[in-house]
């Protein structure tokens, strides 16, 4: 059954998550590791829920360092802040949130360019 999630070791090097480790144990496959924010906690829940009977099969206990804000995100090209809040805040019209967190890098919320890191606030 392990071999189902051992993507999941790949994305947890990319998404910096440390100690991570995963085996099977008690009939499940048991995730475990800390990140620094809930962005990357949840990205890798994410990838776990991705795959058909995660309910049954996983038990995870993956934990964020800091809660004063979501996460950092790193534009990409073709992004918008509307699109960013609707990805890591489930709704695209709090792009004002993400703005509002990060006047000191913004003059308008309709500019944002590629490799820019946004602060996302908490959810």
């Amino acid at each position: 059954m392990i071999d189902k999630y051992k993507a999941l070791e790949g994305l947890a090097a990319t998404l910096g998550v440390r100690n991570f480790s995963m085996k099977e144990a008690g009939g499940k496959v048991q995730i475990a590791g800390t990140t620094t924010y809930a962005l990357e906690r949840d990205l890798l829940w994410d990838a776990i829920k991705k795959h058909a009977g995660w309910e049954n099969e996983v038990a995870a206990d993956v934990r964020a360092e800091r809660t004063d804000i979501h996460g950092i995100h790193v534009v990409k090209p073709g992004e918008s802040l509307s699109k960013i809040a609707k990805i890591h805040l489930d709704d695209a019209n709090r792009y004002m949130d993400i703005f509002n967190a990060n006047k000191d890098k913004l003059k308008s919320p309709d500019l944002i360019h590629p490799g820019q890191e946004l602060v996302i606030p908490n959810r």
